[in-house]
C-alpha cells in the first residue's frame, strides 16, 4: 500500500526550533516573583534520624519557606508500583538522595545557603552494598518486609532432563553496572499556584498524568487541580518515568503560593537520580552437538537500590528476556530483586534487557566456538519463528523478525568482509575483531498491567487539527510520527496537524512513554478516532456541497465530490459543523492486546509483540594498553513497519552508542553507599569522537496489531551492541568479557595475564 506520509523521511516537526535554540525546556521557564528551592538531602546511606533542626535556616535572610515531614499535607511517599519512598524523610534514611527538608527562598544562593543550615542528628546503621550478601541470614533490613523486593522463579520443561539431552554443557558468571541516564536536562522544572487553588507543574517527566495521579496524593488534593506539563522534556531513557521532583515543586508552590524552581545539578542528579540496575547473572546452558539449544538455567541478582521504584518489572523483563529470542525447550529462570542503600535504580532503556543479552549473547558465541560452527549459524538455527513456542511457554503469535534480522546482517557488507577488515589493523599490536548479537526485546507493558493509549482530536475553526496524546516528547520523535500519523489518516496534509504531548490539560490520558509503546500506543488511539471525526466531517461537507456522503472524498485541504468539481474547505466544514451542532472533538481509547494469562510471581510477563535487532561490531584492540576503539557497527532492527525512516536511523545511531558506552566505559562506582563519580569528569561517557562508523539496515515484518503495521523501537537498539562489541573483543585477542565495563586498564590486566596469547591458549575472563 502506499502512503503519503508514512514510511517517508518526514523532517521533525521540532526539528527549527531546537536546532536554534528557540525551544524552552522545561527548565527554561520563569514567572515573576519566583521562588528558588533547594532540597536537604541524606548525609549518610543509611541512619536513623534522630532530630532535624531548620531553626537557622527559617530565619536565614530572603528564606520563605523551610519544609520538613510534618508539611507533607497528604500521603508522604511516592513510588510508581509500591510508593514506599519518602516524599521527606521522617524517622530513617536509606541512600544518600533521600530527601529531609526543603527550602524556597528570593535566590537560589540563599536557598542554597539554608539548606546548608540545616542540622540533622543521625545514627547511623550499617550499609549494604551487595545484593547477594543483602539475602543472608542477620543482613540488617532496609525495609520491615525484608531486603528482597521481589522473587521470580520462571521454570517450562524439565530443566535437568534438557542437560541430560546435552552434548555440551557451559556455565559462566556475569557482572553488569549501574549505568546513568545522562541526559542533557537534569531533572527540574517549576511549579505555579493557580487562582482556584490548584497548582501547575512544569517539569520534565515521561507520565505526566501518572505524576499528576501522586503529586495529588501528596498534597491531599484532586487530581483534575494539578496539571502537568512535561513536553519538551531534554532527554529520559527512563529516568524521568519516576518522580524525582515533581512533588517537591507542588509542595513548595501549594506552600507559598508563589512560582517556584527547583533544578538538579549533575552531582545531585547523580546522587537523588535512577540508574540502571547493576546485576550479577549465572548462566548454565546446554546445547547438542548439532547446535540445537536443549537448556538454560539462569539465576539473577539485581540491586534495586533503596525503594521498589519500577525494580519487580525490569527484573521479571530480565527473566522474560534471559533466553534471548531462541527456542529452549528446558529452562529454570530465577531472580531476585533486592533493596541495598546503593541509591536508586529503576527504568532504563532496555528495561532489564540488556543485562540478559549481555550473557545470553556471550553464552551463544562461546557454544558457537566451543561447537566449531559459525556464530550466525548457531543463531539462525535456534532462533524463534512465528508459532513457535517461546521459553516461557508462550505461543509467538505475533511478528516474529529474529530470523529476517539475522539474515539481512548475514548480507551486509561488514559481515561478509569481516575476515579482510580484521586484516587491517593500523599498527603491529593493534588486533581486530567482529562479534554479532542479536535481541528481542517486549514492547508494552505485558500481562496483567493496564495498557491503554487515548487521544483527542480536534478540528479547530481555522481548519487545522490538534491532535493531544499525552505519551511525552522525550527526544525520540514520537511528535511527528503521532502527525504523520494523523495525516495520513485524516487523509490532510501534515501543515494542518498541530500534536500536543505530555499535558495534562491538552491531551488525554496515553500511558507513559517508556517501553518502547508510544508510537504503537498512540497511532493506535488516532486510528480509533479519526473514523468517528471523518464521519462527521463527511456529514457536514455533504449538506454543505449538496452531495451523497458516499460521493465524497477528502483531500489535503478539505473535501470535493468525486463526480463533480464541487469542494470544500476544512475551515468551511468546520463553520458547518457548528450549525449543526456537530462536534468537532473526538476522544478515542485503545487497549492493548495482551496474553489470556499472567506468569505468576512474574508480573508483566510475557508480552505478546516483540522487537527484534541484530548488530555486528568491528573493534580494534591495542594489546600494549588494552584500550579498545569500535570502527564500525551494522544494526538491523526489526521494528514493524518504520513510520520514519530518518527517526529510526536516529534511534539506532544513538542507541548504538549508548550500548558502546555500556560495554567498554560506563559505570558509577560506589563504596560503602558513597558514590565515587558524580559528574562527567569521572563518569565516562562516549563522545563524538569515540562513536563508531553506524550503517543501519530496516528490515519490516509488518505487524497486523500495529498502526500501519509498527511496531516500538525505542529500546532494542541498544541492546544486543554490547555483547557484539565484546565478542569482537573476544575475537580480536582471545579475552572472554564475562563483567563490563571492559575498560583499558581491564583489559590490559587479562592480556598481561594471557601473556597475548593466540586463540589457542589459555582464554582469561575479565
Amino acid at each position: 500500500m502506499s502512503f503519503r506520509y508514512v514510511g517517508k523521511p518526514i523532517p521533525r516537526v521540532d526539528a527549527r526550533e531546537k536546532a536554534t535554540g528557540a525551544a524552552r525546556y522545561m527548565t527554561d521557564l520563569a514567572f515573576p516573583g519566583m521562588l528558588w528551592a533547594k532540597v536537604k538531602r541524606s548525609d549518610y546511606p543509611h541512619a536513623l534520624i534522630k532530630g532535624i533542626d531548620v531553626s537557622k535556616a527559617r530565619t536565614w535572610p530572603g528564606v520563605v519557606a523551610v519544609l520538613t515531614w510534618p508539611d507533607v499535607p497528604g500521603y508522604n511517599g511516592f513510588g510508581i508500583v509500591v510508593p514506599d519512598q519518602p516524599v521527606l524523610c521522617r524517622d530513617r534514611v536509606r541512600f544518600l538522595g533521600d530527601a529531609i527538608a526543603l527550602v524556597a527562598a528570593q535566590t537560589e544562593e540563599a536557598a542554597t545557603k539554608a539548606a546548608e543550615l540545616i542540622t540533622v542528628e543521625y545514627e547511623p546503621l550499617p550499609v549494604l552494598e551487595d545484593p547477594r550478601a543483602a539475602l543472608k541470614p542477620g543482613a540488617v533490613q532496609i525495609h520491615a518486609g525484608g531486603n528482597t523486593h521481589q522473587h521470580n522463579l520462571v521454570t517450562q520443561g524439565d530443566v535437568e532432563k534438557g542437560f541430560g539431552e546435552a552434548d555440551l554443557i557451559i556455565e559462566n558468571y556475569y557482572v553488569t553496572p549501574r549505568q546513568m541516564h545522562a541526559f542533557l536536562e537534569t531533572e527540574g522544572g517549576v511549579a505555579t499556584a493557580d487562582p482556584d487553588g490548584g497548582i501547575t507543574v512544569y517539569a520534565g517527566s515521561q507520565h505526566s498524568y501518572r505524576d499528576q495521579l501522586q503529586i495529588a496524593r501528596a498534597l491531599d488534593l484532586n487530581p483534575r487541580l494539578i496539571r502537568v506539563v512535561s513536553n519538551p522534556t531534554g532527554g529520559g531513557f527512563g529516568g524521568k518515568d519516576e518522580i524525582v521532583v515533581q512533588i517537591h515543586l507542588a509542595l513548595l508552590a501549594h506552600h507559598t503560593r508563589r512560582p517556584v524552581k527547583l533544578w538538579l545539578s549533575r552531582e545531585e542528579s547523580v546522587r537523588a537520580g535512577i540508574k540502571r540496575h547493576r546485576e550479577f547473572l549465572y548462566y548454565r546452558t546446554g546445547v547438542k552437538k548439532d547446535g540445537i539449544l536443549v537448556a538454560n538455567e539462569v539465576k539473577i541478582f539485581a540491586d534495586t537500590g533503596a525503594y521498589a521504584t519500577l525494580g519487580g518489572p525490569v527484573v521479571s523483563l530480565s527473566v522474560g528476556h534471559a533466553c534471548g529470542p531462541y527456542r529452549i525447550p528446558h529452562v529454570r529462570l530465577e531472580s531476585f530483586c533486592v533493596y541495598t542503600n546503593n541509591g536508586i535504580s529503576g527504568a532504563f532503556r532496555g528495561f532489564g534487557v540488556n543485562q540478559v543479552t549481555f550473557a545470553m549473547e556471550t553464552q551463544m558465541d562461546i557454544l558457537a566456538h566451543q561447537l566449531g560452527m559459525d556464530p550466525l549459524e548457531l543463531r539462525l538455527k535456534n532462533a524463534l519463528r512465528q508459532g513457535d513456542l517461546n521459553p516461557l511457554g508462550f505461543r509467538m503469535d505475533t511478528s516474529v523478525g529474529a530470523i529476517p534480522s539475522l539474515t539481512a546482517v548475514g548480507g551486509s557488507e561488514l559481515w561478509k568482509n569481516r575476515w579482510a577488515k580484521k586484516a587491517e589493523a593500523t599498527l603491529p599490536w593493534k588486533r581486530r575483531g567482529v562479534g554479532i548479537a542479536t535481541a528481542l526485546q517486549g514492547n508494552g507493558l505485558g500481562a496483567g498491567r493496564p495498557d491503554y493509549g487515548g487521544a483527542l482530536l480536534r478540528l479547530l475553526p481555522g481548519g487545522t487539527y490538534e491532535v493531544g496524546i499525552s505519551c511525552p516528547e522525550i527526544g525520540q520523535g514520537n511528535t511527528t510520527a503521532y502527525a504523520q500519523m494523523a495525516a495520513e489518516t485524516l487523509e490532510c496534509s501534515i501543515e494542518r496537524i498541530r500534536v500536543y504531548t505530555g499535558d495534562t490539560r491538552k491531551a488525554v490520558d496515553s500511558g507513559s512513554t517508556s517501553a518502547s509503546r508510544s508510537v504503537y500506543t498512540g497511532g493506535n488511539s488516532i486510528l480509533a478516532g479519526a473514523p468517528t471525526l471523518k464521519e462527521r466531517l463527511r456529514k457536514a461537507a455533504a449538506g454543505l456541497l449538496g452531495l451523497p456522503e458516499d460521493d465524497l472524498e477528502f483531500f489535503p485541504e478539505g473535501l470535493r465530490g468525486k463526480s463533480t468539481s464541487r469542494s470544500a474547505t476544512l475551515e468551511e466544514v468546520a463553520r458547518e459543523m457548528d450549525r449543526l451542532g456537530l462536534s468537532r472533538e473526538v476522544k478515542s481509547t485503545f487497549l492493548w492486546p495482551a496474553a489470556e494469562r499472567e506468569i505468576e510471581g512474574a508480573p508483566g510477563l510475557p508480552e505478546i509483540i516483540y522487537a527484534y535487532n541484530t548488530q555486528i561490531a568491528l573493534v580494534e584492540v591495542d594489546t600494549l594498553t588494552g584500550q579498545t576503539r569500535v570502527l564500525e557497527v551494522v544494526s538491523v532492527p526489526e521494528t514493524g513497519r518504520v513510520i520514519n525512516p530518518q527517526g529510526l536511523e536516529g534511534q539506532a545511531d544513538g542507541g548504538a552508542v549508548m550500548g558502546m558506552g555500556y560495554a567498554l566505559m560506563e559505570d558509577i562506582i560506589m563504596e560503602g553507599g558513597y558514590y565515587k563519580n558524580t559528574n562527567f569528569s569521572t563518569y565516562i561517557l562516549p563522545t563524538a569522537l569515540d562513536a563508531p562508523g553506524h550503517v543501519t539496515v530496516m528490515v519490516e515484518e509488518s505487524e497486523a496489531t500495529g498502526p500501519f503495521g509498527a511496531k516500538g523501537v525505542g529500546e532494542v537498539v541498544c541492546v544486543p551492541v554490547t555483547p557484539a562489541i565484546t565478542n569482537a573483543i573476544y575475537d580480536a585477542v582471545g579475552v572472554r568479557v564475562t563483567k563490563i565495563p571492559v575498560t583499558a586498564e581491564e583489559a590490559y590486566r587479562a592480556l598481561a595475564d594471557n601473556s597475548l596469547l593466540p586463540h589457542g591458549g589459555t582464554t582469561p575472563h575479565v
